[in-house]
């Protein structure tokens, strides 16, 4: 629904001792702080000659050889901090991309526009505002839905081309502002309990704990993170003090300066727990990932995921837009550079493949009590 927010804009959120407006993680190089200085400068000069400050600051991010670096108008940075506050402007649709390259509705929020109009899970999208999308990255899919930040605001139209068996129709959409679900909780028939968690925007972490807590003793989990592409680093440390009794979650480096996070006391670490992660699975999705294996709490299940497990610090630009940098990574427990790398699964399975979660229900009756 949101995650094309998350991926191109900050993707893993603040970190605790930060303020959440001034400090995000995302993926590598290490940048020197003097980067902001000369991307500021570049963008100040380009406002002296009456020229975007903007584009300034972009192709200066762009010889910095930063790939994850990004410059944002202040709209679009709006925008950012509230899909890291569980808000966002969109239709309510969440997508992935088949094997065949084409996009696949995976879920239609209840209550927004898709809803409304008759869209369900499993149809396919096959062109948005006549612009064919098969084929493409998820994650550029979305940022066509939702529009750009400040010229295409809650009540604009969009026009969705759409399949279902051998139908092929059009509708046209007014994007609206929705908030986000990001932990759901479901208890299939066989008794299996999949928490399910998006992204980590504020809050989710302590809804996982607050969910895991209700569950009965003994009963395993399914903690499935696939898709998710991370959201506020604090909130997926929270989100590890569900399973862990305290002790390291991760170590960060900001321009050299080498940090900890710790789990809080008070986890329940003998309940069964499997992680289902995939190649959507990033940035504060794979340092929790990281840590619940590092620390044999959990076994990891499905594909490698990303590999996106750095740091950025924001700075407003001249003229109120505001560029990201990264400044350094994060690495798991034992020491792990996720960046680039990702997180090998214990047991490798496609987990797109319906099955994958009958093998967790395996995997987890080896565990130990389960339900």
């Amino acid at each position: 629904m949101f995650t094309g927010v998350l991926v191109a804009g900050a993707a893993t959120g603040s970190l605790p001792g930060a303020d959440r407006r001034t400090a995000s993680g995302t993926p590598r190089p290490a940048a020197p702080a003097e980067r902001h200085e000369e991307v500021a400068r570049a963008a100040a000069e380009a406002m002296a000659d009456g020229k975007s400050p903007v584009e300034a600051a972009e192709r200066a991010v762009s010889r910095s050889g930063d790939r994850w670096g990004a410059v944002y108008s202040s709209g679009e940075y709006a925008e950012l901090e509230d899909a890291l506050d569980g808000r966002y402007t969109g239709v309510g649709l969440s997508t992935r991309r088949e094997r065949d390259g084409r996009i696949e509705v995976t879920e239609v929020r209840s209550d927004s526009p898709a809803a409304e109009a008759g869209i369900r899970e499993g149809d396919r999208l096959r062109t948005v505002d006549g612009e064919r999308v098969d084929g493409r990255p998820v994650t550029e899919v979305v940022s066509i839905l939702r529009g750009d930040a400040e010229d295409d605001p809650a009540g604009t139209a969009v026009r969705l081309g759409l399949e279902r068996g051998t139908r092929a129709w059009t509708e046209t959409l007014r994007r609206a502002r929705l908030s986000t679900d990001p932990v759901t909780v479901r208890t299939l028939a066989d008794g299996l309990t999949v928490v399910r968690v998006t992204s980590f925007t504020k809050g989710a972490g302590e809804q996982v704990r607050s969910e895991v807590e209700r569950l009965p003793s003994g009963a395993g989990v399914v903690l499935d993170l696939r898709g998710n592409s991370g959201g506020l680093v604090g909130e997926a440390v929270t989100a590890a003090s569900a399973f862990l009794d305290g002790g390291l979650v991760t170590t960060y480096d900001v321009d050299g300066d080498q940090r900890a996070l710790h789990a809080e006391p008070g986890g329940d670490t003998t309940r069964p727990l499997v992680a289902l992660v995939d190649g959507g699975t990033m940035s504060a999705a794979e340092l929790l990932t990281g840590a619940l294996q590092d620390r044999g709490r959990a076994v990891v299940l499905g594909s490698r995921t990303f590999g996106k497990g750095s740091v950025q610090m924001p700075s407003r630009l001249p003229g109120g837009s505001v560029a990201e940098l990264t400044v350094g990574h994060y690495r798991t427990p034992l020491g792990r550079d996720v960046d680039g790398t990702g997180i090998t699964p214990d047991l490798e399975v496609d987990p797109a493949d319906p099955a994958a979660l009958e093998r967790a229900r395996t995997v987890l009756s080896g565990l130990g009590p389960t339900a």
